[in-house]
């Protein structure tokens, strides 16, 4: 019987670039947000004397193999080098059942891929150890590694080195979804023309760093698993848990999507990190782009009454987000947007626990999935 997953996708609290690195990458510093918006991975396979990837997806811009492109689909990516890593052969089929946008900076293609993945251990009864799973989604993508563990994640490296951050209570989040695609690599392009010669960039790296270690210093990193255990498997196919080795309090009176916010900075690092001015470097060449993302990104942050707590691009784009105090002023803010002719989705941060336990589809998604799919 197949195995059917949510993949989840990400925000960007903060994404600063570097300059270009030796290898061709740029250095990153960002904190990654899981969600609980989500595509549909369906995996079969079976053991053959010859392994064999198909990819199908209901939606044309998805590298799949009727389109004779499936090669490119990082979801392929990963399952060939993990066939390759568990020393089996097997024939693989996977269905990408698409709702979030391609290109859009929310990490949906990466997070099919870690999907793909899960679903093929599942599938064949046997688990990567987690610095191999780790070893594999950096080499496939940068944000790749990010959906291994979920929840609040420190990236850094070009991205893929991946740190468990603590999570919070959940924070209601409206997520616009323009109908533009914005390339990453011409969106790095644009940013080496504009000004990563000047050392502005390696400025804004350490003025991140330093936001961010202002606020989780007092915590230290968490050491956890580095990936999605088998479950309803007995325990001799499971993989052992390997430890991961990839190396503004609110106004008075507001509340997350689901519960009272603790009002002490000390209990809310998510909080105290967006109200340390943190920014998404990619907007300044994307909104020239695209000025209509600028004013979408108004539209999120709202009035002086009761403005988000923080609005941003995601990633290089084109989806922007704004997280709210609460949920009437998340609601408020998806009208605003929604007004102006543009999708709007409202949902709530997705922590840790709740992403690892409901990534396969028999596991329920709970509120935070409810208020996802709202539109």
């Amino acid at each position: 019987m197949p195995t059917r997953l949510r993949s989840f996708c990400k925000i960007n609290l903060g994404l600063a670039v570097g300059a270009p690195r030796a290898d061709g990458f740029h250095a990153l510093t960002t904190v990654y947000q899981t969600l609980p918006l989500h595509d549909w991975v369906k995996v079969t396979a079976r053991a053959a004397g010859r392994s064999s990837i198909e990819i199908t997806s209901n939606h044309p811009g998805v590298p799949r193999s009727e389109a004779g492109n499936a090669e490119r689909n990082t979801a392929w990516k990963v399952v060939q080098r993990a066939l390759e890593g568990l020393q089996v052969s097997a024939e693989v089929r996977i269905h990408i059942e698409k709702t979030l946008p391609v290109q859009g900076g929310m990490g949906a293609g990466s997070a099919n891929a870690v999907a793909a993945l899960l679903g093929l251990e599942r599938e064949l009864g046997v688990v990567l150890p987690g610095p191999e799973r780790l070893r594999i989604a950096a080499e496939v993508g940068s944000d790749v590694p990010l959906f291994l563990l979920g929840g609040t994640v420190l990236g850094l490296g070009r991205g893929e080195q991946v740190y468990p951050l603590p999570d919070t209570a959940p924070l209601a989040c409206v997520v616009a979804l323009p109908e533009v695609g914005v390339s990453t690599a011409l969106a790095f392009q644009q940013m080496d023309a504009k000004s990563l010669t000047s050392g502005h960039s390696v400025d804004r790296l350490e003025q991140l760093s330093r936001a961010l270690a202002s606020v989780w210093s007092v915590y230290g990193l968490e050491s956890g698993p580095s990936g999605i255990a088998l479950t309803n498997r007995p325990e001799s196919a499971r993989g052992k848990p390997a430890q991961d080795s990839a190396s503004g309090d609110l106004p008075s009176g507001r509340a997350s999507a689901t519960r009272d916010v603790p009002g002490d900075l000390a209990e809310n690092p998510l909080l105290a990190l967006v109200r340390t001015g943190i920014e998404n470097d990619f907007e300044e060449v994307v909104f020239s782009q695209h000025p209509s993302l600028r004013s979408i990104k108004r539209d999120l942050l709202g009035s002086s009454e009761e403005p988000a707590l923080y609005a941003a691009l995601s990633g290089s784009g084109s989806a922007l987000f704004g997280l709210y105090g609460s949920r009437a002023a998340a609601s408020e803010a998806q009208r605003r947007v929604q007004r102006n002719g543009m999708r709007a989705i409202l949902t709530e941060t997705l922590p840790r626990q709740q992403y690892q336990h409901a990534i396969f589809a028999e596991e329920p998604l709970g509120q935070a999935g409810s208020a996802g799919l709202s539109q």
